[in-house]
């Protein structure tokens, strides 16, 4: 009996770990561009990497904005490597319409993001997540 309340215990929290969220999953705030905006991104599996889309964009006065980019795919390709590394990928810059290859950090609440495009590296800043 003892050997099969153990056995449904490992089966119900193996079950519980396997449907549990990447760390990555979520919405996050970008850092302001250039012209002070920013936006949130929502990111989430897509096929075996994940990818982040726009889901609503802000002025640099802090209020929501109408945007044509809202809806677009902003990261994709990011694959997961240990300790919180995501890259692989590709991130557009919506305000400097480049598409940069690029790579994540993850660590807690913030996600380091970094774009090279023709072997220039820029700092894509740090997001914050939102939910």
């Amino acid at each position: 009996m003892f050997r099969k309340i153990m056995l449904a215990s490992v089966l119900v929290f193996g079950a519980g770990a396997a449907f549990a969220g990447d760390p990555v999953e979520g919405i996050w705030k970008t850092k302001p561009d250039d012209n002070g905006n920013f936006g949130y991104v929502q990111i989430k599996p897509c096929g075996p990497a994940f990818c982040g889309t726009l889901i609503k964009a802000f002025g640099g006065d802090g209020k929501e904005m109408a945007s044509d980019n809202i809806g677009k795919q902003i990261v994709w390709d990011m694959v997961a490597y240990p300790d919180g590394l995501y890259d692989d990928g590709q991130i557009w810059s919506p305000d400097r319409d480049k598409t940069y290859s690029s790579d994540m950090q993850l660590s807690g609440n913030t996600l380091k993001v970094r774009g090279c495009v023709f072997g220039i590296c820029r700092d894509g800043g740090t997001w914050t997540r939102v939910k």
